[in-house]
Parts: C-alpha cells; structure tokens; sequence
C-alpha cells in the first residue's frame, strides 16, 4: 500500500510520500536509543512541563489537524475536533498523575521482614525505545493515547502509523518537537508494513504496541515473541449491546445510533450487534431503525454531516461483501443495504441494519467496520447472554438495564474487557482499556497503560549487621 493522502470522499490522491530508506531508518533507530539515554533521566516536573506544552499547541492546532485528519480518512470534521480535545485531556491528565501513578510501592512491613530484608519497594522504570504500529480510523487519538503515558514513564517512541495518515503522523512529531522534546524522544517512520520486523527485531527496541486487524496483530505478536519483546495489543471487536426488559428503550435506542455509526461505524468499541429481548424488541427496533435512516451522509467537511465515506474504497468493498453475503443468506435489511444513491464519488455507505441474522452469514461470526448493525431477538437474559459471547472478539460490551440482578449476572458472564450499562462504550484516561481472546492484551489508559511498559522493579535491601 502506497504512503499517500489520498480524500476518502472524492477518491482523489493529495500527496504521496517516499518511504524511509534502510539507512534512514538505521539512523531513526540510532537516534532513540541516545534519546532514551537521556530522557530516562530526567524528572517527571520536566517531562510534565514538556506534556503541557505540547497539549497547548494542539489545542492552538485543533481547527488545522482536525481538516487534516477529515482529509485523509474522511471522519466529520466535527468529529476530528473531538478527537483532538480529547487527546488534549489525556496529555494534561498524564503530565498531572503520572508520577503518582509510578510512585515507589512499599510492601507490607511483614513481607519485607519475612524476606529478610531491613526495607524493600518496588520501583517502576522505563523499559526504552518502544515501538508503536498504529491505524488509521483515531490517528490522533490511538497514538496519544499510547505516546503520553510512554513518554511520562521516560520511555522514548517510534511511530509506525497507517499509511494512509501520513500528514497526521507527521503533524504528531512535529507537535512533540515544538513541544521541546529532545530530539529522537518521539519520532514518526513513514514506512511500509514489511519493514516492521526488521525494527522490531533490532536490538533497540525493547517493545511494541499494535492497534489495528487480528493479521496485524498475529503477525507483530510473533515476531516479538520470538525475540522475547513485550507487546500490548488492541485487535478487533464486535461488541454486543444489550438491551433488556426494565430498559429505557428510547435512551437506548437513540445511543445505539451513535454507538453504532460513531467515526463513519469505523470503531473497534462501536456497538456491532444489538440483542434485544423479545419484550422490547419491537420498540427498540422502530426507534433504532428511525434513527439510523435519520442520518445525514455527506462530505465530512460539512458541519451538519453525521456519517461521511469509509476511510478506503477497499474498507467499502469489505462491507458490501459482507452485507450481500448477509442478504443471500436470508437477512432483512430494515433501511440501508446498499452505497447511497447520490454519492456518485468517494467510499460512501449508507447506514444499514440488518435482522434476521443466522450463524450461516459471515457477519454473524467478522467484524463490520462501517455503519452497518445487526440487530437479533432474544427470549431471555441467558440467550442474551450466550450469543452476546458468541464471537472471537471481547474487547467491550453494552447493556441497558435498570435490573441489579442483570447487573450482576452480566459483570460475571459477559466475556469482554469492559461493561458499560445504560450508555456507549468510550475510553477516559482514568480507566484502562483493552480486552481478551482475539481481541487482543495487555491494557492502555489509566495507571495499567502506563505501567505496560514500565520495568516493575525489586529494590532489596539486606539487614545491616
């Protein structure tokens, strides 16, 4: 795949740009490795103080990324401003909490004693040059997300972003080096995905972090296991959303229209298939289905567009198959179905939902990043339950109920990395994110991302005599 800008809402190709040359990136490598050496070192007011400074100026140059980020992988330009404000917050709340979250661990007194020992802590460390394979669909907020955490820990970054975000990734060094950042301490490596390994192979880098397909994944996975590197990895999803008996249908059903089709349908957290108790199912589906045909598809440029193109004409392609497959199998489609009809240029599809989903369909089993939802009838909370579970993704999960026994059974059973009741599924610096089987490991966000990538460290010391 070419490293280009190319408009996701006319097809047309903006820019095209080189990739680095293994001597370049022999120099990259060369150049963090001497950051970490220093940047380890220094305290956390300073890496605070540089942080902040670097939240200030992309607050200064939210209006200009966030065209640059609709431009290149078509997001609401309204949108873009969020995802910017939000990565604001995360800097500002890593520069303020990050050396509380490192801070020396004591052991209980007795442990210390029964160890031998006259004192022991526990001390977090950086670990070095971490390298970061990112996508595209946040490109911001992936990045930050990962980059403030690691660089507040005395880590150093590389960035390996998608390759159809190379303005956004190079805006992000340039925003870490304006910010006074010391040279090499975050740097961006426009590269094509076959020059992974051998970076991440190299000696100076210590670990990884991938967000991005289940390939992608798999494939970084291995290769760090085969060098004994730790990697943190956030795959695919297919999140449930449930919606139960005591539920406020009506809330329900409007969020599930913007859990659904939040950043064009093109999120890893977007609710994916609703399950719907057979007692609300008919209220739910004539709300949901409204509110979905309600949308506004159009340029991403303009302010009152709720849904613009997918981010490449292949993403589009993928979900057609996977709808057409769906509709020859037996599914309804309530409103959508197809590309809409005076979109003659760009990767627009129209929000969709489909019913009467089987296991025979692709959908049923793939996750669809696009504005399309699936939408099952359940009888009870235990069917609600074994279908929600019914995939190889867990990264979050959704359920509408005002019932504390529902609660219960579903913090227990549901098989995710998150369980958001009576609202979407959204990341917040102060809790970590990730989740388990394919969907990956490890946990972004909170005192858990930061410490991902830190060295848990034993400082023993002996009785004196």
């Amino acid at each position: 795949m070419p490293i280009a800008t190319v408009d996701p809402s006319t097809g047309e190709t903006l820019q095209t740009f080189e990739p680095l040359t293994a001597d370049e990136i022999q120099h990259r490598l060369a150049t963090a490795e001497s950051a970490y050496a220093r940047h380890r070192t220094t305290g956390f007011a300073e890496r605070a103080r540089l942080l902040n400074r670097a939240a200030d100026l992309l607050e200064e140059d939210t209006p200009d990324i966030a065209r640059t980020m609709t431009t290149e992988m078509g997001k609401p330009v309204k949108a873009a401003r969020a995802e910017a404000a939000k990565c604001v917050k995360a800097m500002r709340w890593y520069a303020e909490r990050a050396e509380g979250l490192l801070a020396d661990e004591h052991p209980a007194q007795e442990d210390v004693t029964d160890s031998g020992a006259s004192r022991a802590v526990v001390r977090y460390r950086p670990l070095g040059v971490v390298l970061a394979v990112m996508p595209w669909n946040f490109p911001l907020w992936q990045v930050v997300r990962f980059a403030a955490p690691a660089l507040m820990a005395g880590n150093v970054a590389l960035l390996k972003h998608a390759s159809n975000v190379p303005r956004t990734a190079l805006y992000l060094q340039d925003l870490f080096t304006r910010a006074g950042f010391p040279e090499g301490c975050f740097q961006t490596l426009l590269i094509g995905s076959d020059a992974v390994e051998d970076i991440l192979r190299d000696g100076r880098v210590a670990a990884a972090t991938l967000t991005g397909s289940e390939p992608a994944g798999r494939s970084v996975a291995s290769t760090a296991g085969d060098e004994i590197k730790k990697t943190v990895l956030e795959l695919g999803g297919s999140d449930p959303y449930l919606v139960l008996p005591s539920a406020d249908v009506e809330r329900a059903a409007t969020t599930a229209v913007t859990a659904r089709v939040q950043n064009n349908g093109q999120s890893c957290i977007a609710a994916k298939r609703f399950i719907v108790h057979a007692d609300v199912y008919d209220a739910f589906r004539d709300r949901f289905v409204a509110g979905m045909r309600e949308l506004t598809v159009g340029d991403p440029m303009d302010e009152d567009t709720d849904v613009g193109p997918l981010s490449t004409e292949q993403g589009r392609d993928d979900l057609e198959e996977l709808v057409e497959d769906a509709l020859a199998h037996g599914a309804t489609a309530l409103c959508g179905g197809q590309r809409p009809e005076k979109r003659d240029r760009g990767w627009y599809y129209a929000p969709t939902v489909l019913a009467d989903i089987t296991p025979r369909m692709r959908i049923h089993r793939e996750e669809a990043f696009g504005p399309v939802a699936t939408l099952y009838r359940v009888a009870d909370l235990d069917e609600a339950v074994a279908l929600a579970n019914d995939t190889p993704f867990g990264l979050s999960s959704n359920v509408w109920t005002r019932d504390d026994a529902d609660v219960e059974r579903c913090v227990r059973d549901l098989q995710a990395g998150g369980v958001f009741f009576n609202g979407m599924t959204a990341s917040h610096p102060g809790l970590p994110f990730g989740g388990i089987k394919r969907s990956g490991y490890g946990r972004e966000l909170s005192g858990h991302g930061i410490r991902e990538f830190c060295n848990a460290t034993t400082v023993w010391h002996g009785a004196q005599k």
